[in-house]
């Protein structure tokens, strides 16, 4: 429990996954990523996870929704499909195993008994229930389309038809994921436990965003790290909406015992840290420089990303 709270928002319900964990059966964990552009460093967190779920013996299935992403607007399915075939060797590359089950949505959320379930899950969820579940993943905020009300309510049957235990996600995803757990048993499905990992600022310090650009793919190069990190967001002192800071709390600080700041003598040395609490203290203290914070992060990013470039064929990349 204690590694799987790392880097964790929340988990809904931790008794429920204690008493699951306890029971000797294999786990079905799965996580839903619609095929809209560039693997980042936004999706660390939530792969990370994945691996740790994946180490203590859970079953991991990969749903690359291919219809999800038609129904919000993200290109047609020819296009759809070239960008989920990226993603799942982005994942691979990241480190999920062999074991690993990529799924197509349209593998079987085309079917009629699928199609069924799903029109009664409509008859037990309210338009305003379903509505909210789409307000934070919803690419038309105005004028929105019928389409983006059935998102959720897919969402929520995937689980049922995956025969999840336990359905991951950015906190973005919260609300759907108890739409699941509301409706769900009422068509005597299962309740899923659902983990919720923290959703990543862009670098600029606005929301992450796919037409900003302000992100870090897995396979950009080192210099294009380096000037990223040093062109970021990264005000002197300030921890709230710094996302500097959030690198350092959920990649680095998240894949690393201990992080070393390396700096000239002159401005006090090297020193090492073994908490992200520690390393934030002495950031709003004054204590570290932002542009040593910067540096450090490029290394460190770059460290990080190193494996996943090598086994990516970056000429294939979205």
């Amino acid at each position: 429990m204690k590694v799987l709270l790392r880097n964790v928002e929340e988990i809904v319900t931790r008794a429920e996954l204690e008493e699951a964990l306890a029971s000797g059966t294999q786990l079905r964990a799965y996580a839903g990523f619609e095929p809209s552009g560039s693997v980042h460093i936004g999706h660390l967190p939530l792969i990370t996870e994945l691996k740790e779920l994946q180490r203590l013996g859970f079953h991991i299935i990969v749903l690359l929704a291919d219809v999800h992403a038609y129904l919000n607007e993200k290109g047609n399915f020819e296009q759809i499909r070239e960008t989920a075939e990226y993603n799942r060797r982005c994942f691979a590359a990241a480190g999920l195993s062999e074991e690993t089950e990529y799924i197509l949505g349209s593998s079987f959320q085309l079917d009629a008994e699928y199609t069924l379930d799903l029109l009664q899950l409509a008859t037990v969820t309210t338009e305003k229930r379903a509505r909210r579940s789409m307000d934070e993943l919803s690419r038309s905020k105005t004028d929105r389309k019928v389409s983006q009300m059935l998102y959720p309510l897919m969402q929520a049957m995937d689980i049922a038809y995956l025969n999840i235990d336990v359905a991951i996600g950015g906190i973005d995803q919260r609300k759907i994921h108890m739409l699941a757990r509301e409706n769900l048993p009422k068509l005597g499905f299962k309740t899923p436990i659902c983990i919720h990992t923290p959703l990543l600022i862009g670098l600029d310090g606005a929301k992450m965003s796919s037409s900003l650009h302000n992100y870090i793919s897995v396979h950009e190069s080192e210099s294009e790290v380096e000037r990223k990190i040093r062109a970021a967001f990264c005000p002197p002192r300030v921890v709230a909406g710094n996302p500097v800071l959030q690198i350092y709390r959920y990649i680095i600080f998240g894949a690393l015992e201990e992080v070393k700041i390396e700096r000239k003598q002159e401005y006090g040395g090297d020193v090492i840290y073994h908490s992200y609490e520690q390393f934030e203290r002495d950031y709003e203290l004054g204590k570290l420089h932002p542009q040593d914070v910067k540096l450090n992060a490029s290394r460190y990013l770059n460290e990080l990303l190193t494996p996943i470039r090598k086994r990516l064929d970056v000429s294939k990349t979205f």
